[in-house]
């Protein structure tokens, strides 16, 4: 990064959001108006709009210790377009609002939008607006995703059905195996800063903490397959907890298979060099953004050459209760000990 400083305050607020937007161009023909007025237009040609919001606050969902600012812009988009997909739908629009102390130069609030830009340049979405606000300490930033869908193919939570294939997109652990090795550094940093980190050979599991991607790509396998998943949820807080809240939501309950989770081998290997569970990893890790899905028992040979989705258990009647039956032949009730921002 270059040596120069220009303080925030040398451009004010329109011209903060003047030069953050400078290069941006639109790319959906649904964006009628963008950044530049009160507000934005956009027109879904007979589609129904999907709204998604979420709030990432420096300390509680990120550490700036080991969080490069561009990988940062570039993971706040994705968390947010990821709930789009989760929906059945195809992101076109976000906002991007961020308060920021005055640690911050606007050489940084480049780096962060760099990563911004690439999200939305990856990903087909235009930027359309968004706020920047002064704030005591640290960095906030509030994401909306607006994303559209064919009338009445979104797909909720709540409508899972007894007998439908439990399934998930790529693998599971990765990004929670990331977080413990980075905390970890960190911690041995803090302590003695001549100790330079060791991440040898963990680019895998650093990755998926760090840049992790949306699935666009099942969304769009679906479509093409004529597939519609009966519920759905992107997987943010652990695989254990989305699933009970489909459980919950739907008013069944479930069987999941401990030798089904798909866990990469780097993230197992990782697992085991923390003194770690890889399943308890896959369960209960989080920040995966994998996408959890129901689907219809006749749509199985559908998903059968799709080596991204893994059927790791079926929907059972409620009185069965939600349940993982281990390697080992035993029977566990799944239990919500995903990630929690209330959590003391």
């Amino acid at each position: 990064m270059s040596e120069t400083r220009t303080e925030i305050s040398s451009l004010g607020e329109f011209g903060l959001i003047d030069h953050l937007t400078r290069n941006f161009e639109i790319q959906n023909a649904s964006t009628i108006l963008s950044v530049g007025d009160d507000a934005a237009v956009i027109d879904h040609f007979g589609k129904q709009t999907v709204i998604t919001t979420d709030l990432l606050i420096e300390g509680i969902h990120f550490d700036l210790m080991y969080t490069p600012l561009k990988h940062l812009g570039y993971k706040s988009v994705i968390v947010n377009l990821s709930d789009v997909y989760a929906m059945n739908a195809i992101p076109t629009h976000i906002t991007m609002s961020i308060g920021i102390s005055n640690r911050f130069s606007v050489e940084a609030l480049d780096e962060f939008y760099e990563g911004v830009y690439a999200a939305c340049s990856k990903y087909n979405v235009d930027l359309v607006g968004g706020d920047t606000s002064a704030s005591q300490k640290g960095f906030i930033i509030s994401v909306t995703g607006v994303g559209e869908v064919a009338p009445d193919k979104f797909v909720k939570r709540s409508t899972a059905k007894k007998g439908d294939l439990v399934c998930v997109s790529g693998d599971l652990g990765g990004a929670f195996l990331g977080l413990t090795l980075l905390e970890r550094e960190k911690k041995i940093y803090l302590e003695n800063p001549q100790i330079q980190p060791d991440l040898e050979n963990e680019d895998y599991i650093v990755g998926r903490l760090l840049k992790p991607e949306a699935r666009k790509d099942i969304i769009e396998f679906f479509e093409k397959n004529d597939i519609v998943p009966t519920a759905m949820m992107d997987v943010s807080d652990g695989i254990s907890s989305e699933i009970l809240h489909i459980c919950k939501q739907s008013n069944l309950g479930c069987r999941l298979y401990e030798e089904k989770l798909p866990i990469a081998e780097l993230t197992r290997q990782a697992a085991f060099k923390f003194g770690l569970d890889p399943t308890v990893c896959a369960l209960n890790g989080g920040e995966d953004y994998e996408l959890i899905f129901t689907l219809k028992q006749e749509d199985y040979d559908k998903i059968t050459l799709n080596e991204e989705i893994a059927v790791i258990g079926y929907m059972s009647e409620l009185e069965e209760g939600c349940k993982l039956l281990t390697k080992g032949g035993n029977t566990f009730d799944i239990t919500a000990q995903g990630w929690n921002a209330f959590r003391g």
